[in-house]
């Protein structure tokens, strides 16, 4: 898998909802959904499409004053790299220290479970 740097928040948001969204994506789609949460100034949102694209997480492809936006990062690609990366940070890749924090925090009964099923599914 390619280097996948890790977003900010805010770009992280506008992601979500582009990886939530068929395809192509319009920037009245993705305004609708930040608008539920909160409101977002339209030069800010536009900002942020321009640097997903720099970092090549989506494709802009204009048509006159609309423009198109295509996924070119996979949701679970993303998720995975970050999640890995995560691992080797937080517990220098000791998964006795992971599973440790993990049981000692505030994660349910029942998402453990639900951890322990993924992971017996997968070996």
């Amino acid at each position: 898998m390619s280097r996948i740097r890790k977003l900010p928040d805010s770009e992280f948001e506008i992601m979500n909802i582009i990886w939530d969204l068929p395809e192509p994506v319009e920037r009245k789609d993705i305004e609708e959904r930040l608008n539920t949460k909160h409101k977002i100034a339209l030069t800010t949102l536009l900002t942020l499409l321009s640097r997903l694209s720099d970092k090549g997480f989506i494709r802009i492809e204009k048509e006159g004053r609309r423009a198109r936006y295509y996924k070119l990062v996979d949701k679970n690609d993303y998720l995975s790299y970050q999640s890995s990366l995560f691992f080797q940070q937080l517990c220098n890749s000791d998964m006795s220290v992971f599973a440790n924090a993990l049981c000692d925090s505030e994660i349910s009964k029942k998402d453990l479970e639900e951890l322990r099923r993924l992971l017996e599914e997968r070996s």
